[in-house]
């Protein structure tokens, strides 16, 4: 009988856990979820350093996102020393026009920096990342810090403010946007439920909504990092060439990758593009942020 002989591992060392359905606040009376991604150890009494934060919004239609979708993925962020939190947000389709879904994912960047000791989070480093509508909220989060327009009464205390902004395939231009898929089917409903009834208020609230209108001087905005795929058939993929365009006019640190033959999600993920991200997040500095 032959049996061998492998070590424990006292410190957990390569185990991630999911912690499934946080309600991190309730506005309107709806909570909204989230799920976080974090070394075993975390919840153990080993004590482990504090850990860069990605925030995830996954691409909804700005209506609820689903929070597993990408989690197979940003398990291997998490294996390299990340915590990921995937963030939900309340629902365009349930009368929850704009603003509702950028404060929710500022609200959710508060939680967690309130509770960045729970969670062996380090505030000083935090990442969002978003794809299709939730990149349009995390470039929005990431030109608006500590806005008070977009604030609720949630972790007053805290900041929204992030020290990293990366988009897949996001909306920069919501008028052009709904141009380029208004025959598609839902797109009327979805406007008059992201910007009311009166359609005269609809091109300034959409304007509002776009980042690369967002983008100002005299300002300081975190780096950015943007991949879109030029076979894009939901968000045209020359909306990125101009939000790099606007940012790099304005002083912004930013990245830009065109993924050759991509449509919208599907075919746009490989590990080549997973490494980009990777590589932008690590190269990040540490920022000053209280």
């Amino acid at each position: 009988m032959t049996i061998h002989e492998l070590q424990n591992n006292p410190q957990l060392k390569g185990q991630i856990q999911l912690l499934d359905n946080i309600t991190y606040a309730a506005a309107d009376g709806e909570p909204q979820k989230m799920s976080i991604l974090l070394p075993w150890a975390t919840t153990t009494a080993i004590k482990t350093e504090r850990r860069p934060l990605i925030v995830f919004v996954q691409g909804s239609s700005w209506q609820l996102p689903r929070l597993g979708k990408q989690l197979p993925q940003l398990v291997d962020f998490a294996r390299a020393g990340y915590i990921v939190a995937t963030v939900q947000h309340r629902n365009a389709i349930n009368g929850h026009q704009f603003p509702a879904f950028l404060m929710d994912v500022k609200t959710a960047i508060r939680y967690l920096r309130a509770n960045a000791e729970k969670y062996d989070i380090d505030p000083q480093r935090v990442a969002l990342w978003g794809t299709s509508s939730g990149a349009n909220a995390a470039m929005l989060a990431g030109l608006t810090p500590d806005d008070p327009r977009y604030r609720t009464d949630d972790f007053v205390n805290e900041s929204d403010r992030v020290n990293a902004v990366v988009s897949c395939f996001g909306p920069t231009d919501v008028a052009d946007t709904f141009d380029f898929t208004g025959d598609k089917p839902g797109a009327d409903l979805l406007q008059y439920c992201l910007f009311g009834l009166n359609k005269k208020q609809w091109a300034a609230k959409k304007a509002a909504m776009s980042p690369v209108k967002q983008v100002a001087n005299a300002k300081e905005y975190p780096p950015f990092l943007l991949l879109h795929g030029d076979a894009d058939k939901t968000v045209p993929y020359h909306e990125m060439e101009e939000m790099y365009q606007a940012l790099e006019e304005h002083g912004a640190s930013v990245e830009a990758y065109r993924v050759h033959g991509a449509n919208h999600e599907s075919d746009f993920w490989s590990p080549a593009v997973y490494n980009v991200i990777h590589q932008f997040l690590d190269g990040i500095e540490q920022p000053n942020v209280k």
